[in-house]
């Protein structure tokens, strides 16, 4: 009679845990479930909010703008706006887009390859010096617009604050009008083309790896060596796709450039704003729509051939 309430707790104990282990059992179907649904549903989850993401404020207002890019002002199918793409005026100022966004591009990617070489160097010993540079460029690379505008004309403008400082200390006047100028709009895109240069093109040389050098040592190769058979062959995949990616990026600023050149629309993104404000001429909104789809077609462009070198460069990095 003793030992009959621990046999009954024993067998309960044991029936609840058959119970629960049961897979028919509904606490069971419960437990093995949860884990799995939690499994399928984040991953679409997060899926589904990018993709809606990108139909929100990519496809939409591409597609968007190339059937406005055909439409004339009554908003009937038509070829008219391609006449706006021969005016003289619109070959001069893709001349000029291309111009300043290929110069700031080639000039921020030396740049800011030889300073990231730098970096990966000096990261070795010290890894806290990556981590501060590569977040003060991650700042700086979204520096532009009207700030970056007023920054430099506040330092280098007709009152700028260094303007005066040369002028007073050494005589050295600075001309007012330069930063109106094309080379003063490259000096500005460089401003932040250099940090994104910087934070693009480290993961590539991330990729090479020591051994490379030591090998290129052993077998007497001097740094030229190295830098020409080696890492450069390597390497310029990447460096070339990282030039694509900074000259798409100038190629589609607008906000300095429109604060620097306020009466002047001599790139392709301010004649696109001076024809969507023409209030007196309602045929300029389908040129500038036609406008904004061959800036569209050029960017795609840019970025199907950085696509392109970034597999071939991920291809050598992997082996």
């Amino acid at each position: 009679m003793t030992g009959s309430p621990a046999r009954s707790h024993a067998a309960a104990t044991t029936d609840v845990q058959e119970r629960g282990t049961d897979a028919s059992h509904p606490k069971a179907q419960l437990q093995r479930a949860t884990p799995q649904s939690r499994r399928r549903i984040s991953p679409l989850w997060g899926t589904s909010l990018f993709f809606l993401y990108v139909v929100a404020f990519l496809v939409l207002p591409t597609i968007l703008i190339a059937v406005s890019a055909f439409q004339d002002s009554d908003g009937t199918f038509s070829t008219t706006n391609f006449s706006v793409l021969t005016e003289a005026n619109t070959v001069e100022a893709f001349g000029t887009s291309l111009l300043v966004s290929l110069a700031s591009a080639l000039i921020s990617a030396i740049i800011g390859g030889a300073a990231a070489n730098a970096l990966e160097v000096l990261s070795q010993t010290r890894p806290l010096l990556r981590r501060l540079v590569t977040s003060l460029c991650s700042v700086l690379a979204q520096f532009g617009g009207v700030m970056l505008a007023f920054a430099f004309i506040a330092t280098i403008g007709v009152t700028g604050v260094l303007t005066q400082l040369l002028k007073t200390m050494f005589g050295v006047e600075i001309d007012p009008t330069w930063l109106s100028t094309l080379p003063g709009l490259t000096l500005v895109y460089c401003y932040f083309q250099i940090p994104l240069m910087i934070i693009v093109f480290l993961p590539a040389l991330d990729g090479v790896r020591p051994q490379w050098r030591e090998a290129n040592a052993v077998f007497g190769g001097s740094t030229w060596t190295y830098w020409t058979k080696v890492a450069g062959p390597i390497l310029w995949p990447a460096f070339l796709g990282s030039v694509i990616l900074l000259f798409a990026n100038a190629f589609s600023s607008f906000a300095t450039a429109a604060a620097l050149f306020s009466q002047r629309s001599i790139l392709v993104p301010l004649m696109i704003q001076s024809n969507m404000s023409n209030e007196l001429d309602t045929t300029q909104q389908g040129s500038a729509a036609m406008l904004a789809l061959a800036m569209i077609v050029v960017v795609a462009i840019a970025m199907a051939l950085n696509w392109m070198l970034s597999a071939k460069s991920e291809r050598w990095s992997q082996q």
